[in-house]
Parts: C-alpha cells; sequence; structure tokens
C-alpha cells in the first residue's frame, strides 16, 4: 500500500505502524518508551505524529498504516505537542543534570534541548521517593523514573525475572520491586538490562570508582587489574569511536597511567576456565556424572538458577568465572611469585557486566581474602580516563604484563554467546583425540540468536550442544532437564542477549547495531590470534606445571572451582 509522509509517497506493507514505515524511510521521530522487537505501548506519546491535515494526534509507534494515509512528522502542531510532553516529564523529574551520571548521554536531556525546553511551565507537586542503594550491582532513583516502561518490559519478557513492574496508579504511579521493597530483597539477578534499556538516569551501576581510587593512591597497596574480552571492543565508543573498534592496546596503555602496578588479561584466565571445563565435562560423560553440563561463568545466570531452578545446581559447571580464577591466581600463585602479601594485593576487574560487582561478593569465592575486590564496568574506566585527563586516541598500543597476560583467540570469543562453547569444543577435541579441529570457526553456534543447536562428532562422541543468551530463552531447556527429556550434553547460558557485547555495564545506549559490530570484532580478534586454541596457551601449560598440576586435579579444584547455593524465590 502507499502512504504519504511529509508530502511524499511511501511504500508500506500491512500491519505496519508509522514508526516503522518512518524508520525504513529515514525520517526521525524521537521516542521514549519504544523498543525494537517488542509489542508498542505507546505510553510516552514523545512518538506523536498528525494524521491527515488538521487530523488527530496519534502515536506513531502503535498506530497502523492504512492505504492513503497522510502524515505529518513535523507540522507545528506536533512540534508543539512533542514539546509539551517534555516540559510535563521534566516537571516532575528532578533538576540535578549536573550531578546525574547520565547527563550528556540523557535521552530526556537531548530531548529537551532539541526541542528547545529551557524552562519550568508546569510546577506543583513533585514525585517523591528514596534511592534504592542496597543492591551490590545496581542503584535505583525513582525520581528520575519517566514511566516508560523499558526496564520493565526487558525484565519481564527479555530475562523472564520480574524483579520490578508497575506499581499503583495516577500520580502514584511509579517503577519497583513487589511491596516497593528493595532489589536486593528480591530475585533480581543484577544482569543490568535494566540499565542499558534506561534512557535516563533512574537506573545505573553501583559506583565503585571510590575505592579503586583509593587503592592506586595507597603506597601500601599492590593494586592489580585484569581486562574482559567485552571490554576492549566497546571502550573506546566512550570517546568517539565506531562500535566494535578494538582497543586492546590503548585499553592497557589508560590502566598503567591511571597507576596500577600490573596489567593483567582476563582472556589467560578464560583459556584456563576452557581447560578446566573442558576436562570438567568429559569426566562427566566419561564417569556418568550429572549431564547435560551448564557453563557457570555468567553470573547473572547462576543467579537466576540459584532461585528458580536450584534442584538444577548439580548440572552446572564448577568452575569458577574468568575473572574470579584470575583474583585467586593474583593472590595465590603470582603473589608468591612476585613476593607480595596477598593481604597487600588489590584486584581490580574490569567487566562488561553489574552481576560481575555482585558475584566479587559471594562469600563462596575466595578463601582467607576475597578473590576480586572491587569491579568496575566499562563506563566506569572511561569516567576514570576522563577524570586523570587522559587523552584516550593518543595513546600508544601496549601489551599486558606476563604471566597472566598471554591468550588464544579462544579466550577472546568468550565476549560473544557462544563463544564459550566454541572454545570448549575445540579443547575437548583435543583432550578427546589428541589432535585439534581442522576448523576452528563453528557457526551453528555463533550468531546472534537467543538458542542456537548444534551435533559436533568429536572421535567416537556425538555430543548434542546449545548456547543459550537472554535468561528467557533457557527456561524451556530447563523445564527439559527437570523432566528428564533434555537431549543436550552441554549447554552455554549467557544472562545478556548477545553475551556480554551486550552486558549491563557497556557503553550506551545499546543497539542491535552496536552489538553485531562488538561480535564481529570479537571473532576478529579470534582469527588474527596467533594460537587459537585455550591448551594452547604456554603459560597456562607452565602455569599447570609449576603450580597447579593437572587439570582438573586436586589444586586446580581447590582454587578454581566454587559451589552454589538454593536461594529463596519470592
Amino acid at each position: 500500500m502507499n502512504i504519504t509522509v511529509n508530502g511524499h509517497t511511501c511504500w508500506a506493507k500491512p500491519g505496519e505502524t508509522i514508526l516503522d514505515v518512518a524508520n525504513r524511510e529515514g525520517i526521525k521521530i524521537p521516542t521514549l518508551c519504544h523498543m525494537s522487537d517488542f509489542s508498542p505501548t505507546g505510553s510516552c506519546r514523545i512518538c506523536t505524529v498528525e494524521v491527515e491535515d488538521g487530523g488527530s494526534l496519534v502515536p506513531a509507534c502503535a498506530y497502523p498504516v492504512y492505504e492513503g494515509m497522510d502524515v505529518r512528522t513535523n507540522s507545528p502542531r506536533v512540534r508543539r505537542a512533542r514539546k509539551t510532553i517534555i516540559e510535563l516529564l521534566v516537571a516532575n523529574h528532578p533538576q540535578d543534570c549536573l550531578f546525574c551520571v547520565r547527563s550528556g548521554n540523557c535521552e530526556l536531556q537531548k530531548l529537551t534541548q532539541e526541542y528547545g525546553v529551557r524552562d519550568h511551565r508546569y510546577r506543583g507537586e513533585r514525585r517523591r521517593a528514596r534511592i534504592d542503594i542496597a543492591s551490590p550491582a545496581i542503584e535505583r532513583d525513582p525520581e528520575k523514573c519517566i514511566l516508560c516502561g523499558r526496564c520493565v518490559r526487558v525484565c519481564h519478557e527479555v530475562q523472564h525475572v520480574g524483579a520490578i513492574d508497575f506499581v499503583h496508579r495516577g500520580f502514584k504511579s511509579a517503577v519497583a520491586p513487589a511491596l516497593e521493597r528493595s532489589l536486593n530483597t528480591v530475585p533480581c539477578v543484577d544482569c543490568g538490562q535494566c540499565v542499558v534499556n534506561c534512557p535516563v538516569g533512574a537506573l545505573t551501576e553501583k559506583s565503585h570508582q571510590k575505592p579503586v581510587w583509593e587503592a592506586i593512591n595507597d603506597p601500601d597497596r599492590f593494586v592489580a587489574v585484569q581486562v574482559a574480552p567485552a571490554v576492549r571492543v566497546a571502550l573506546a565508543e566512550e570517546f568517539g569511536a565506531d562500535p566494535g573498534t578494538v582497543a586492546t592496546g590503548k585499553t592497557v596503555a589508560a590502566l598503567r597511567r591511571l597507576g596500577f602496578d600490573r596489567v593483567f588479561d582476563t582472556n589467560f584466565s578464560a583459556d584456563l576456565t576452557i581447560i578446566e571445563e573442558a576436562t570438567e565435562l568429559i569426566g562427566r560423560l566419561k564417569e556418568g556424572g550429572t549431564i547435560p553440563m551448564l557453563t557457570s561463568c555468567s553470573p547473572g545466570w547462576t543467579k537466576f538458577l540459584e532461585h528458580y531452578y536450584p534442584d538444577l545446581i548439580d548440572n552446572l559447571s564448577s568452575c569458577k568465572s574468568p575473572h574470579e580464577m584470575e583474583g585467586a591466581l593474583l593472590k595465590s600463585y603470582y603473589a608468591q611469585k612476585i613476593g607480595v602479601d596477598p593481604s597487600k594485593m588489590f584486584v581490580v576487574s574490569v567487566m562488561p557486566c553489574t552481576a560481575k560487582k555482585y558475584e566479587a561478593q559471594r562469600p563462596e569465592l575466595g578463601g582467607e581474602y576475597p578473590d576480586v575486590d572491587v569491579v568496575i564496568t566499562t563506563r566506569e574506566l572511561a569516567r576514570m580516563i576522563r577524570v586523570a585527563g587522559i587523552d584516550f586516541h593518543k595513546l600508544p598500543n601496549e601489551g599486558f604484563d606476563d604471566p597472566l597476560g598471554e591468550s588464544t583467540g579462544a579466550g577472546a570469543i568468550f565476549g560473544a554467546a557462544g563463544g564459550v562453547m566454541e572454545a570448549a569444543l575445540r579443547t575437548a577435541h583435543f583432550y578427546l583425540t589428541g589432535s585439534d579441529m581442522k576448523s576452528l570457526s563453528f557457526a551453528p553456534i555463533r550468531g546472534l540468536d537467543g538458542v542456537k543447536q548444534a551435533d559436533v562428532r568429536i572421535g567416537d562422541v556425538t555430543l548434542k550442544v546449545a548456547a543459550v543468551s537472554g535468561l528467557k530463552n533457557i527456561k524451556p531447556l530447563l523445564d527439559d532437564i527437570r523432566a528428564g527429556r533434555s537431549p543436550f550434553h552441554f549447554i552455554e547460558v549467557m544472562a545478556c542477549p548477545g553475551g556480554c557485547i551486550n552486558g549491563g555495564g557497556q557503553p550506551l545506549p545499546s543497539t542491535p547495531e552496536k552489538i553485531r559490530k562488538r561480535t564481529e570484532s570479537i571473532y576478529q580478534i579470534d582469527r588474527e590470534s596467533p594460537r587459537r586454541c585455550s591448551h594452547r596457551n604456554e603459560s597456562v601449560q607452565k602455569l599447570y606445571a609449576d603450580f597447579l598440576g593437572e587439570p582438573g586435579g586436586h589444586e586446580a579444584h581447590e582454587l578454581l572451582h566454587t559451589h552454589y547455593v538454593a536461594r529463596e524465590e519470592f
């Protein structure tokens, strides 16, 4: 069918909305509540357009097209309506932009600037609420909430957690956990997908920059930092680079100039995780252990299982996540190697993930000392670099410190959904056959689909595997396991859709195009690596020879493995 938009004839399909057509035609219509791939709600009304000359004002995101429709997206009436809507939102919003972490990257702030909102035309009572800071990972400021519902939809429809929802009605309407409890008292999994989808500063990561600065400035502390694979393909975005720009060397250089004593690569311990995980999987297959084995490197996912499927805890791999393994090694093997008292060592992890903040505080991780002391996100690292006055683009490319800085391409692909599975299969193939896979690229489990399945022939063994991202997608597979009808031997699970490249601590806003480009860069790192299998990491092999003994052995198990606990389902 044909419709007219701003005087130009446009082709449209039945069932499309005005916004669908406008986006395809390159016509910008502002939105706040709209989310791609979700059914429209039309709650914010920012996308208001005019249908027919002098006709109705309708929400473009929810209004279906029809033959001969005449739409105006930029008439004086439309601009006045949008400006009024923005003014009404601002009237019930704190005026603390100078202090807000989202200042300069706030969708509401951007709209006020674009539509020339310069004062408060609407004054009166404003919604008041206390900030929720009890969670170890996420802060919630209800006063900044604009009730767009994006966080609610992603929590319910993408993650199937439902930790937050709309409460009350009218002027008292709010987004909050049930009974308006704190996030840390409900089964929130700290994934941070609510944070990356919030258009304002109502949901943010819990900042841990202060203790990092304090540690760096303490002459009695030896401060080591490690960087996750997904950080190096996202950090440069914070400084204006194209999404997916690989900035490994500049990231290392920036961390050294911030004052860290050593800079290590979490990819090293990703390789280590694969060796331990592949060993564990083979052991379960040969000895009749609990199958399917579920990966355990995503803390949001493991917490989800602890809350909702505690009867399947035995299916989880006992391996710690890579950054926790690295922290454990830094405070044992490396501290011994350089003669530093572990009590004086302060370990910082730079992660794409908010759930890692919660994970670092788990009592199950660490012994006399926590494996990792503080987790900061990609966004927090960018803020620290700016505060220090470092020109990121002018930094040289520098390498990680040894020996916990060597890695393979297999360690790098941990950052993308399906990467852990692919890396594990490369090493499992070697352990079962004595040779590397002919092709190290495993297409069936790559990509951004929520569920990917494959049959993998390794020698005389056929493994049925799956790679899942987004917690909604794992529930049917868990139900099958619970019912005893799962066909799989090994399942990778990532809490965030697309994996760590779309973690709750990554640069904002998060878009499908950014996620795709970051993923492409992750696999580019793998292709360009001189070694692409975890078992080919020479520093890891030396670690086993000098310190850990054999993979899956007593020393390795004591230091690199953990356990999980059943949690209350709210």
